[in-house]
């Protein structure tokens, strides 16, 4: 029997543009399955966290023209369990909305927030971290975050500076430190109490609110006053009318880097935040070429570490190309070099510029 008091918040909401022309504003990334397995990314995540959590007990946060794509997806979830965003605010004001309604439904709840578009491997390495956060959130006032060990320099993470005075595994955090250059990613790593930051929140309901109404007085009295209709039929009226009115800001910023009971536990998983075509190639198995395929059937000549994908099994002949990422998907066919990845945002842009935005 799984703890009752257990919830997740399932944070579903992004757009993914880096994994343009597969994530689109109207189909974003979480709702594809990126790594040819069988699942999209929601439905690994929210099957991840079944684990531990009550299914029940697992919401998910998503913009509301994703509604749909969450219900045909996730079809044992309620109409309960799916909180809908009107607009785009970033974390913050999503998390203490969705944190409101838990603590309103039970007081003594303990939760996790979790992406839905990462690649964890070891689920039951996850599932351990967990427990060992939900023990240690249930009994003290904390707000815990996962950390990743850093395997090399990297400038695309913010990293969180611990400290590393203690020997137990849950670690009190200094500073959270935003995405470095080289230079500075090269003497984290060389001081060792550095982890990159996952994105992955636990707290108990009540310190996760407490902390809100502590430092965004403003964003706190926004949604508290909501509290008398909150899991009643008259929520949504109240958050049509209010939520746009919420400051745009990270969760981080808001509560994270502000309170001082913020402790970090370094996992014990293998992660990816699946931010890229190259963190997906990362994960994929490679022909002898090294190149990774999703989805097609390929025939390569002097063609290595490529990133190909395309739709149903397509046949797809490369000859002389190394390092690029091929992607066809409906009218759009996207060949473009893995060294310049990041830009694919500002492609997208031009594209629309240039072709109409139903191509995003």
């Amino acid at each position: 029997m799984k703890n009752s008091n257990y919830y997740a918040i399932l944070m579903a909401g992004g757009v993914g543009s880096r994994f343009w022309p597969v994530s689109t504003e109207a189909f974003p990334k979480q709702f594809h399955d990126m790594l040819g397995t069988g699942d999209t990314l929601i439905q690994k995540t929210f099957n991840r966290l079944a684990h531990l959590i009550p299914k029940e007990n697992i919401f998910i946060l998503t913009n509301e023209r994703y509604n749909d794509l969450v219900f045909e997806q996730l079809p044992e979830v309620t109409k309960r369990q799916v909180v809908l965003e009107p607009a785009m605010r970033n974390t913050a004001p999503c998390i203490l909305y969705a944190s409101l309604k838990i603590q309103k439904e039970n007081p003594d709840a303990v939760m996790i927030v979790a992406p839905s578009d990462h690649w964890i491997e070891d689920e039951n390495k996850f599932t351990e971290n967990v427990q060992q956060a939900f023990d240690y959130c249930a009994e003290n006032d904390a707000l815990m975050t996962l950390g990743i060990t850093p395997t090399f320099p990297n400038t695309g993470y913010g990293y969180i500076e611990f400290d590393n005075a203690s020997a137990e595994a849950i670690k009190t955090v200094n500073q959270f430190r935003e995405k470095p250059d080289y230079e500075t990613a090269k003497t984290f790593i060389a001081k060792g109490n550095f982890l990159w930051n996952a994105g992955i929140f636990m707290w108990s309901a009540k310190s996760v609110v407490e902390a809100f109404k502590n430092n965004q007085p403003d964003l706190y009295a926004l949604f508290e006053n909501g509290i008398g209709v909150y899991n009643t039929d008259s929520e949504d009226d109240f958050i049509r009318d209010n939520y746009k009115k919420a400051e745009n800001i990270s969760v981080d910023y808001a509560i994270m880097e502000k309170s001082n009971n913020v402790f970090v536990i370094a996992a014990e998983f293998d992660w990816n935040d699946l931010g890229t075509w190259g963190s997906l190639y990362d994960k994929l198995d490679k022909d002898n070429s090294g190149n990774a395929v999703v989805n097609a059937r390929t025939l390569t000549e002097d063609a290595s570490g490529n990133m190909i994908r395309t739709k149903n099994d397509k046949v797809v002949v490369v000859d002389g190309l190394q390092d690029y990422i091929i992607v066809d998907k409906d009218e759009v066919l996207l060949i473009y070099p893995k060294s310049k990845e990041q830009d694919i945002k500002q492609v997208l842009q031009k594209v629309k510029n240039k072709f109409g935005n139903h191509l995003g």
